[in-house]
């Protein structure tokens, strides 16, 4: 049987993770800490989704009395953590395109420069 994910094993797995792309330092310990939360947190909110059977809306009775449907809260706790989960992976550099950033800002020259900077000058737009 498979360990309980946790807080702290999301932690250690970030810092593993980072570790290995080369972007983490001991300055970034806190932001892992926020960012292993809300990603435990999301975990959390995706299995009682699921136990409700992944509802989408629900009856709402407002203050008048009259029957409204509406999202169900989960669902829009959900997105903004997703969103928060994004942003915070990016500043972490935990995902492709932050990668990508990165990894441009380090390369000298990438092979497709490299071929550009081989072609002969040309004078004017047309040749």
């Amino acid at each position: 049987m498979a360990r309980p994910i946790t807080k702290k094993s999301i932690v250690s797995k970030v810092k593993k993770t980072m570790n290995e792309l080369g972007t983490y330092r001991k300055e970034f310990d806190q932001v892992i800490e926020v960012y292993s939360g809300m990603l435990f947190q999301y975990q959390e909110y995706e299995k009682q989704h699921a136990e409700a059977g992944y509802p989408v809306t629900e009856i709402y009775v407002n203050n008048a009395g009259a029957e409204n449907e509406r999202k169900v809260p989960i669902i829009s706790v959900m997105e903004t953590l997703r969103k928060d989960i994004l942003s915070y992976s990016n500043q972490l550099m935990l995902n492709p395109k932050a990668l990508g950033e990165s990894f441009e800002k380090d390369d000298k020259e990438s092979p497709l420069k490299a071929v550009f900077a081989r072609q002969p000058k040309r004078g004017g737009p047309h040749g």
